[in-house]
């Protein structure tokens, strides 16, 4: 029931950081390939560049003068001449290129370029090859850092906004918990008070149809205090579990309701096994009786028939409530919390969903058949001790 602004901001930021960083892959993508061209046409002008500084040496050495040509050699650059049947004069490169066709070239992770030269000129030589082994990762990495910045400062951004946005929200959130708590507290008092002065009535006066709504009444009133009060403190306690004779405690409940079915001249039939035991928490187990059984009342015709059955099934203990009632529409959405097939039934549209949220907690089987017009049935299959 608490707000918590740093998960919501927390939550929030990193979604809306996503969000964008998606959004902006189209433009990341199209930036890097740009990159990428830019860098390949550099590379194409500096291979170029190198390979005509070549000649220009070449085209300096007079053989009448200078005894050895001493072939450039560089860091970042490998060439190598090559004759007209594509064997190497001399060479530095350390491949082989796959092509001579004069011009740029892409080979693995090299880049060379093929020159063509006059015949006879060059020792001899008809191409010549300049390459260099490009490597792309500075780019990607460059891209990936600018990725990372912008995630980083669009998280705490939206953080340091959603933050504060927030805040409103958690002041009138704790204040509205703050109530409903406070609420819960000074319904409880009177509350037990009906309950135990209708008992007390009922035995000095006897009961009558009067005193039969009053306490059925109560007792719908109380079903939806024990689903508030389990919602708020279902987060704060630790709900241990223990041997329950369900047996004995689902005959106690069906006992509790059936002044409330009274009211409505529903009959509870029960088919209830003795002494089957099962290893659960008495208020959860309540919230899924409880529940089940009240909407069984609320949903049925007046007049009609509710049947409650508990039996062993080999390893499984299995507990159903049927009624001959109103039937459902949409079955699937009835453990939604807020869902109400008929909103003049009353209720919040919580209580089954608490018992969803204890049966996915506690690996309980529900399955549920209705048919509108015909009533419904609830299973649940727990394990067995």
């Amino acid at each position: 029931m608490i707000f918590d602004r740093k998960k919501f901001a927390l939550k929030y930021a990193l979604l809306y950081a996503l969000l964008i960083s998606l959004v902006m892959l189209v433009p990341l993508f199209v930036y890097t390939q740009l990159m990428l061209a830019i860098n390949e046409a550099k590379t194409e002008n500096d291979l170029l560049r190198e390979a005509r500084n070549i000649i220009m040496q070449m085209e300096k050495f007079n053989p009448s003068r200078d005894k050895t040509f001493h072939f450039p050699r560089y860091s970042s650059y490998q060439a190598g001449l090559y004759d007209s049947n594509m064997q190497n004069i001399f060479t530095l490169l350390k491949f082989v290129p796959p092509s001579f066709t004069p011009g740029y070239h892409k080979f693995n992770e090299y880049r060379y370029y093929v020159m063509r030269l006059p015949e006879d000129r060059y020792f001899g030589a008809k191409y010549l090859v300049i390459s260099k082994k490009e490597n792309s990762m500075e780019i990607y990495l460059t891209v990936l850092m600018i990725i990372v910045g912008i995630v980083i400062m669009l998280f705490l951004l939206t953080w340091m906004v959603f933050r504060n946005f927030a805040r409103p929200f958690e002041i009138i959130n704790q204040q509205l918990d703050n109530f409903i708590k406070d609420s819960m507290h000074e319904i409880n008092t009177p509350l037990s008070i009906i309950q135990l002065n209708a008992d007390l009535f009922a035995r000095k006066f006897g009961s009558s149809k009067y005193l039969t709504r009053i306490k059925a009444a109560a007792k719908t009133l109380a079903t939806i205090y024990n689903d508030m009060d389990y919602l708020i403190k279902k987060e704060k306690l630790t709900y241990e579990k223990e041997r329950i004779d369900f047996s004995k405690f689902l005959q106690t409940q069906v006992d509790y309701f059936k002044e409330v079915a009274t009211l409505r001249e529903i009959e509870i039939y029960t088919k209830i096994d003795n002494e089957v035991f099962i290893n659960f928490n008495p208020t959860k187990l309540q919230r899924i009786v409880d529940n089940t059984l009240s909407n069984a009342i609320k949903y049925s015709h007046e007049r009609g028939k509710v049947f409650v059955e508990l039996k062993k099934n080999g390893t499984n203990t299995i507990f159903s409530i049927k009624d001959e009632g109103v039937g459902m529409k949409e079955p699937e959405k009835v453990f939604e919390r807020y869902y109400r097939e008929d909103s003049f039934k009353g209720g919040f549209g919580i209580g089954l969903n608490i018992v969803k949220n204890i049966a996915d907690q506690e690996g309980i089987i529900i399955e549920v058949d209705s048919k509108l017009g015909k009533g419904s049935t609830f299973t649940y299959i727990f394990e067995t001790l």
